[in-house]
């Protein structure tokens, strides 16, 4: 799966993900790309999913009929990141386009 680490999650879960190509907003050179640019810029690259910590982007997004799945961590302290990585693995292998999780 190809997997978009959003500019607020932590890098190193990356390594924590392994089976997926995982790349940063950051690494692609989409620093300055906010939300919905954001997400348009991740699904024209054919990503699958993004992990975002924003807890306001279902909110300030419209996310129907987007191809996108949006994964949602509740926090993006790196340790508690690092001990979500099974969950999150987990739930990679089950998340479909389109589809909101969120991962506690």
């Amino acid at each position: 799966m190809k997997v978009l680490l959003d500019h607020c999650v932590p890098r190193p879960l990356r390594r924590h993900l392994p089976g997926h190509e995982v790349a940063t907003a950051h690494s692609l050179g989409w620093s300055t790309l906010k939300n919905g640019e954001l997400l348009a810029a991740a699904e024209a690259a054919q990503f699958d999913v993004m992990i975002t910590s924003d807890k306001n982007l279902r909110y300030q997004q419209n996310l129907a009929d987007r191809r996108l799945a949006i994964l949602l961590l509740a926090t993006n302290f790196l340790p508690r990141v690092i001990a979500l990585a099974p969950q999150v693995l987990a739930t990679l292998s089950v998340i479909r386009a389109g589809e909101w999780r969120k991962i506690e």
